[in-house]
C-alpha cells in the first residue's frame, strides 16, 4: 500500500524508526508537549493525532492507537509495514489480577495471552504465543532501575472486552500466574513478529481486580509519567 493510508495522513519519513504508542491520542499529545522538542503532529485522521520529534538528540515519534486489538491492529500494521518503523513501544494502562501491585505501578509485558481470534489470520497450525522483544525488554528493566522506577516483569492479557460478565476469566489468568490485563499487547506482538520488527508494552496499573484501588480518569490520561520515561529512555 502506498503512503498516507486510509488512517494515518504522513508522507514518507514524517515518522520515526521508533514509535511510543498510547491508547489515548490525548496522551500521545501531552507527551509530545511535555518531553519531545521541535515536536510536529504528522497525524490528526479520526482525532487519533501522531507526533514526530526529538528527545535527548533522538527521533522519536508517539502516535496513539485507540482502544483494542482491532484499532492497534491497524495502526501497528501500517507503521511496521508502509512506514519503516522498527520498533513500537506501547505505554498504556491495565488492571491488576496479581495483588502484590498497586495503583501507578509498572509493568513490562513480557508474553500477552489473549481471548482475542486475532491470531487466526496467520493461519498458523498451532497455539501463537506473543511475546516481547527482549532487547526491548531488558532495556525497559534497565531503564526503570536506573530511574528507581518499582516494575514488575511478567505475562499480561489482552482481553477483547471491558465490561466482561465472566468471573472466571481474571479468575483464572490471575491463578496462572498472569500479572494484569489489558487489550492491545496480543495484537502488537503479533505484527511485529510477523513483520520481523521489535515491539514491547509497558503498562501503568490503573485498577485493582482483587483489592482495592483505581485511578481517576484524569490521572490516567496526565499522570502516568513513570511509563512515559522509561519509554523515551529505550526509544
Amino acid at each position: 500500500m502506498n503512503v498516507p493510508t486510509p488512517h494515518i495522513e504522513a508522507k514518507t519519513g514524517d515518522i520515526a524508526k521508533t514509535v511510543l504508542m498510547p491508547g489515548d491520542p490525548l496522551r500521545a499529545k501531552k507527551l509530545a508537549e511535555t518531553y519531545l522538542t521541535d515536536a510536529v503532529c504528522y497525524n490528526q485522521v479520526r482525532g487519533m493525532l501522531g507526533y514526530t520529534g526529538f528527545y535527548k538528540g533522538k527521533r522519536v515519534s508517539v502516535q496513539g492507537s485507540g482502544m483494542g486489538i482491532p484499532s492497534i491492529g491497524i495502526y501497528s500494521h501500517e507503521l511496521f509495514n508502509f512506514y519503516g518503523v522498527d520498533r513500537i513501544i506501547r505505554i498504556g494502562s491495565a488492571g491488576a489480577f496479581d495483588v502484590s501491585l498497586d495503583v501507578g505501578d509498572i509493568v513490562l509485558g513480557m508474553g500477552a495471552c489473549t481471548n482475542s481470534n486475532y491470531a487466526a489470520m496467520f493461519n498458523l497450525a498451532g497455539t501463537f504465543a506473543p511475546i516481547a522483544d527482549w532487547n526491548l525488554l531488558k532495556a525497559a528493566a534497565d531503564a526503570a532501575e536506573k530511574l528507581g522506577i518499582k516494575y514488575k516483569v511478567g505475562n499480561i492479557v489482552s482481553s477483547d472486552t471491558f465490561y466482561g460478565e465472566d468471573k472466571k476469566f481474571s479468575e483464572g489468568f490471575r491463578d496462572m500466574g498472569v500479572l494484569a490485563v489489558e487489550m492491545e499487547a496480543a495484537a502488537l506482538y503479533m505484527n511485529a513478529a510477523k513483520a520481523k520488527k521489535q515491539a514491547l508494552c509497558i503498562l501503568t496499573i490503573s485498577d485493582c481486580l482483587f483489592k482495592e484501588g483505581s485511578a481517576t480518569a484524569e490521572q490516567r490520561q496526565n499522570a502516568f509519567t513513570d511509563m512515559m520515561e522509561i519509554a523515551l529512555e529505550i526509544a
